[in-house]
């Protein structure tokens, strides 16, 4: 059994969460801003279908990435280097978001519902939630959205029209925060396209621990506005 949250309820610990399926922590709760912010600080995110209630969730093992472990690909050096990709940051937050939400091959459905939407939209606006876009002549072709806090950055989700597209977003988002000093990218589960970037498994408890060190930096939230374009 998971504990239901009311509205003031806090967050068990994590250590509380099930082991099947793997890292349900509670149900509940509201996708309000302090709410979100309060579970990204203690490695907890929300994940569910629609028509289902808010479910929390803190995996064992986590997928993280070190920015400075990202792997290139010598296919996408190539497309770095010759495909003429804009390369844009918070600049169209909800239509990634959106495009995200969008029905994927072999899925029945998707967990980024209108609520989602709406409320991701919330801590975009507050300065806290962040969207990388790859463009081609003006038309959105790929891209990510996450969270910022402190020198953290919490992945959620990421989309591609064009091959490589989400590759080239992800290459810059990990040049952004390096320039920032940002340590670590949170990714969630374990997916092998996320393996052969870089990212890999660590324990909860190790996740946790960088986590609290690193949100309590003091790194005011706000927009990226800074912007690139692949040569």
């Amino acid at each position: 059994m998971i504990p239901w949250l009311e509205a003031a309820d806090p967050f068990p610990p994590v250590t509380d969460a099930l082991k099947r399926p793997n890292g349900l922590l509670a149900a509940g709760g509201d996708l309000g801003l302090e709410r979100l912010l309060d579970a990204y600080r203690h490695g907890i995110f929300p994940w569910y279908a629609e028509g289902e209630p808010i479910l929390w969730w803190s995996p064992d093992p986590r997928m993280v990435l070190v920015p400075a472990e990202l792997k290139v690909s010598r296919s996408l050096d190539k497309t770095l280097r010759n495909r003429d990709f804009e390369v844009r940051f918070d600049s169209a937050f909800r239509a990634v978001m959106q495009a995200c939400a969008e029905p994927r091959e072999g899925q029945a459905g998707t967990w980024i519902t209108a609520e989602m939407i709406e409320a991701y939209c919330r801590l975009h606006e507050a300065g806290w939630a962040h969207s990388v876009e790859t463009w081609i002549d003006g038309t959105l072709a790929g891209g990510l959205y996450g969270v910022a806090i402190g020198r953290m950055f919490y992945g959620e989700s990421m989309f591609t029209r064009v091959r490589d597209g989400s590759k080239v977003a992800l290459v810059h988002l990990v040049q952004q925060l390096h320039r920032t000093q940002y340590r670590l990218i949170d990714c969630q589960m374990a997916t092998s396209h996320l393996a052969s970037l870089g990212a890999r498994e660590i324990p909860r408890r190790e996740f946790v621990r960088r986590v609290t060190e690193l949100v309590h930096y003091d790194v005011p939230p706000g927009p990226w506005r800074e912007a690139e374009q692949s040569s």
